[in-house]
């Protein structure tokens, strides 16, 4: 793969917070949602943090096939990644992800039975720029 592409692929993953996450319903279709990602490493783990009573949640117990897509609508590309989504709620995992302000969403803090943490594992992906498409194993961009 081209060193330019990957540069591009890594910054668009580790740079943009907001992502399009996406599960498979309990009919079999897709369902896409925007989420803020909490951390990544590299482009192979990405976590968010979201409610344990959320659907994309119940999705995932289900079903844990993922997609998570990042767009960067100015140049006209995006990354997608495809892997699996595992929902962690236990008490160690959502300490390291929580930050101040997050009570907001989860009042009762990071014992709320109602927060829980997703985490992303990609095993492929697919960078699209313009008419251009580059279809790449996670393990070769790094």
């Amino acid at each position: 793969m081209n060193e330019k592409i990957k540069e591009k692929i890594m910054k668009m993953a580790g740079k943009n917070r907001d992502a399009i996450v996406c599960s498979v319903d309990e009919q079999g279709f897709p369902a896409a949602k925007a989420m803020f990602r909490c951390a990544n490493e590299g482009i192979k783990t990405f976590w968010f943090s979201t409610n344990t009573s959320a659907i994309r949640t119940g999705h995932f117990r289900r079903n844990p096939k993922a997609c998570i897509y990042f767009v960067d609508h100015m140049m006209v590309r995006g990354v997608s990644l495809t892997g699996v989504m595992r929902v962690c709620d236990d008490a160690e995992t959502k300490e390291k992800f929580w930050k101040n302000g997050d009570e907001r969403y989860y009042p009762l803090g990071k014992t709320d039975p109602d927060y829980c943490i997703l985490e992303f594992t990609a095993e492929r992906g697919n960078y699209y720029h313009g008419l251009e498409k580059c279809l790449f194993a996670v393990s070769e961009v790094g």
